[in-house]
């Protein structure tokens, strides 16, 4: 239980670190945290991912997307499952979340109406959140290697104590 608490803090201080600190936009470890806590730790920890997203949400604001970010952040856990196996499998995985992420949450951006509801207002929307789906495929990949290589490292000193 100690354990699973320790783990549910720094998930919560992980995200909240990468999303209060200032930096550019989409640029957190949002989608590393939600594709590899499920793959690595368990499905039983991927409610702590959102509820650290839906906390640092509180304090940032909410917005007429969050429904769609907060699924997103449901899916891609609970594929990550489905995407489990060798280092280039999980990064590639991530990948696949992050562009989940752009689909998904400018899909609601699109139903908020503000570019039209027509083929061009949609792909106007898209075509405008090319910079941020940049942002957020950067600090998936940064963020992904940075617990790859934390994890490595820890089942590497697992095996030298006994």
């Amino acid at each position: 239980m100690e354990k699973n608490i320790k783990i549910s803090i720094g998930i919560l201080l992980t995200l909240a670190v990468s999303r209060f600190i200032p930096h550019p936009p989409n640029f957190t470890s949002l989608i590393a945290l939600s594709f590899y806590v499920p793959a690595l730790l368990g499905l039983k920890f991927l409610p702590f991912v959102l509820f650290s997203f839906i906390f640092t949400d509180i304090i940032l604001g909410f917005h007429n997307t969050l429904f769609f970010t907060w699924g997103s952040v449901l899916l891609i856990g609970v594929l990550s499952k489905y995407i489990y196996g060798s280092v280039f499998k999980r990064l590639c995985g991530a990948c696949v979340g992050a562009l989940l992420f752009f689909i998904i949450t400018n899909f609601g951006v699109w139903l908020s109406g503000f570019y039209g509801y027509n083929l061009e207002g949609i792909i106007k929307c898209y075509v405008l959140a090319i910079p941020f789906f940049g942002y957020t495929l950067i600090s998936t990949i940064l963020f992904s290697l940075v617990i790859e290589t934390v994890y490595k490292y820890r089942n590497f000193y697992k095996k030298l104590t006994p």
